[in-house]
């Protein structure tokens, strides 16, 4: 099984964005977690991250054909792009949305979610960890 995880604008600033939201957790630290989990479960897995709302669209698009799932965290975009949203429909893959804060009680705007009319499972609040979660969740549907 392969599974392409996608990071959206500023995923790459954790550990030093908003700590007390995000934690102290590094982005190099994350991908190692996810890394391990995978290869213990024997999950291929691939990363992108991006801060351009275009290229992640881009690696939506990109992996068709190449993976049999996407875990996505499309960070501020979750609550603006419907072209994230778009491309996500036009591949038709197995998705989950995660997000590491407990978006449910933030800000009014944060109640928003393009990106979950295309996803099987939305996971927060559960901080990197939602990450293992949602790809567990893929396993366990075999990307069907």
């Amino acid at each position: 099984m392969k599974i392409l995880v996608i990071n959206g604008p500023n995923l790459n600033m954790l550990g030093i964005r908003e700590p007390n939201l995000y934690g102290r957790e590094t982005y190099e630290t994350l991908l190692e977690k996810i890394k391990n989990h995978c290869e213990k479960s024997g999950v291929e897995v691939s990363f992108y991250q991006s801060n351009h709302e275009g290229d992640l669209v881009d690696a939506i698009q990109g992996a068709l054909g190449k993976v049999d799932g996407i875990v996505i965290n499309p960070g501020a975009y979750t609550h603006t792009s419907i072209a994230i949203l778009d491309a996500a429909k036009a591949v038709s893959l197995p998705m989950v949305e995660v997000h590491i804060s407990d978006v449910s009680k933030r800000e009014d705007f944060r109640q928003i979610s393009y990106i979950r009319a295309a996803c099987r499972k939305s996971i927060a609040g559960h901080g990197t960890d939602g990450y293992l979660e949602a790809i567990d969740f893929l396993r366990g549907e075999k990307c069907e």
